[in-house]
């Protein structure tokens, strides 16, 4: 008798576990259909500078860190442009399975929507800036903003949490996560040294905080702080240091007037301060704009 109730209680276990399964998997994916085409247009992967390379598509950024242990995949883009990105990691000479660290500059879906299958595929970590982890976790669902469309992409649970200052390090590569929000409550811009065989370069990943939300910046309950977010991140960005400077989105540096698909490596093409400067001062009126309609 005794093990009749343990086999039942044991097909019960398995029951739940499959109740739950199926209602994962059954979960509905909303990420929205009208996006820019340049979202998943195809680029010709590049070297940008040392050991970073473009993979992304002609707006969405991603960006490759080649290391002697493996490769660290900085975001995804789309959903649909994980074959994009399998291809031009291989195009360059790399492997696509040995991704070993997966980051993101933010949680939305045009920039992890590929993460879960890319991690299921390759069985690399998934690392993320602790503020986004329980929307990375939810699909976005729980966004402040694009929350309203329910879950965007396929859930990923975090391996690692992430904080300002935090080093990420892969064989000779050491990536520094800076806490940049506003644009998500854990956006994030990365800090890397990359060389040559000339001289080393500091390249600056950034996270450039455009606002998207329609509502005064005090009328957002699910993201109290996001005006002194947003002040906090455009000042940190006016401050920065760096020699070689890109972004979360192509069009954010100017990717398809700088570099010409096939054209000679050329490091200096991304050393535009000039550019970046002009960017940060366009946000940071835009975020001013944006108080003045909070104090009416």
């Amino acid at each position: 008798m005794k093990d009749k109730r343990r086999a039942l209680f044991q097909i019960g276990i398995v029951c739940c576990f499959l109740i739950a399964a199926n209602s994962v998997a059954a979960q509905q994916v909303n990420e929205p259909k009208d996006v820019p085409a340049a979202w998943s247009a195809p680029y010709p992967p590049f070297r940008i500078a040392g050991n970073l390379y473009y993979v992304g598509t002609r707006d969405l950024a991603c960006y490759l860190l080649a290391t002697p242990e493996g490769s660290i995949l900085i975001n995804t883009g789309l959903a649909g442009s994980l074959p994009l990105i399998r291809k031009s990691i291989e195009t360059l000479g790399f492997r696509f399975t040995d991704i070993k660290i997966l980051l993101t500059s933010q949680v939305h879906y045009d920039h992890v929507g590929a993460m879960a299958a890319i991690k299921r595929l390759t069985g690399a970590r998934m690392m993320v800036n602790a503020k986004d982890a329980s929307v990375l976790a939810d699909g976005g669902r729980s966004d402040y903003e694009m929350g309203k469309y329910g879950v965007q992409f396929e859930p990923v649970t975090a391996d690692r949490l992430l904080h300002n200052g935090d080093t990420i390090t892969l064989g000779n590569t050491h990536v520094i996560l800076l806490h940049h929000p506003g644009h998500t409550k854990g956006s994030s811009s990365f800090l890397v040294t990359v060389k040559d065989d000339t001289r080393s370069y500091r390249v600056l990943i950034a996270n450039m905080p455009t606002i998207i939300t329609e509502k005064r910046l005090d009328a957002i309950p699910a993201y109290p702080g996001i005006a002194q977010d947003y002040a906090y991140t455009l000042n940190a960005l006016k401050k920065q240091p760096f020699d070689l400077w890109v972004a979360a989105h192509a069009s954010q540096f100017n990717l398809l007037e700088k570099q010409v698909p096939g054209g000679p490596y050329n490091p200096a093409l991304f050393a535009d301060r000039q550019a970046y400067d002009t960017l940060v001062s366009e946000l940071d009126q835009q975020y001013r704009k944006k108080m003045r309609q909070r104090s009416r």
